[in-house]
């Protein structure tokens, strides 16, 4: 880890009401500096979601801690967040319902510009935060409707960033885009975030994105962390057998790809029981 750490998880644990309860999210601990970008990968189901929303005060954890910059952060309420948590900023996987139909493009920009203001950080413009997201500065007078999928994502992030974020959660930003546009917007993300000199918490299920984009992942499956490290050495020597299997189902470069089998009951049951691994140093 370098940089100074924005994010802390300590032993959070994430449950939902039922008989008997689900727990999504057990004991996870991770953190993330500035000028790095952490990737949180695994399954739908894995609980990547429930830790992201617990990150940024969405799902309340029933055990555990999360702090940003040293501090708790506090549940949302109906209120906006105000004050230094404005520095936490999230990317939704959908951003047709993260964005405001009935407000024009440059307004919802420059909420985020308002939040940075307030800070003490030089936001800038909406149509600046446009030409940064590779779109022109003229669309901050449109509607989110006039724009593609891939479009409004990048609207999506310039909002986010215009905070000036210490922290930024992407909960899965680049699944609902076509596949010519996702690895294009990953790399934004992280160059952006680079430059502001923030850290990013990247959950996804695209191995392959995360592989370009990441200085760390950790691997969830079952709610549980069970490999961690730097990705590169991930990548070379993983050595739990869902991070194997993982890996093992990532499509070749040449566009040929495997089609992996179905894991066995047993199969799973390995996973779950096999002790958690950091694969670096």
């Amino acid at each position: 880890m370098t940089g100074t750490r924005v994010l802390d998880v300590e032993r959070l644990v994430v449950r939902y009401p039922g008989h008997p309860p689900v727990t999504a999210v057990d004991g996870v601990s991770l953190e993330v500096g500035t000028g790095r970008t952490v990737a949180l990968v695994g399954e739908s189901g894995s609980g990547k979601s429930s830790l992201a929303r617990a990150v940024v005060g969405i799902e309340r954890p029933a055990e555990g801690q999360v702090r940003f910059d040293g501090a708790p952060v506090p549940p949302l309420g109906l209120r906006r967040r105000t004050g230094a948590f404005t520095g936490i900023q999230m990317v939704f996987q959908d951003p047709s319902t993260s964005l405001n139909p009935r407000r024009r493009i440059g307004d919802q920009i420059a909420d985020g510009a308002r939040a940075a203001a307030a800070r003490g950080q030089q936001p800038g413009t909406p149509e600046e935060w446009l030409e940064r997201v590779g779109l022109p500065a003229a669309a901050v007078a449109s509607y989110p409707h006039a724009f593609s999928g891939g479009q409004k994502q990048r609207i999506a992030i310039a909002r986010a960033l215009a905070a000036r974020p210490r922290l930024l959660v992407a909960d899965e930003p680049i699944s609902a885009l076509d596949a010519s546009t996702q690895a294009s917007v990953a790399q934004l993300m992280r160059d952006l975030v680079a430059e502001i000199g923030a850290g990013m918490l990247f959950i996804s299920h695209d191995l392959a994105v995360v592989r370009r984009i990441a200085d760390d992942v950790h691997v969830m499956y079952a709610g549980r962390v069970v490999e961690s490290g730097p990705t590169d050495r991930v990548w070379a020597g993983a050595t739990h057998p869902y991070t194997r299997a993982l890996l093992a189902a990532v499509p070749e470069p040449d566009g040929a790809g495997r089609i992996p089998r179905a894991p066995s009951t047993e199969e799973r049951a390995a996973w779950a029981d096999a002790p958690a691994v950091y694969t670096g140093a």
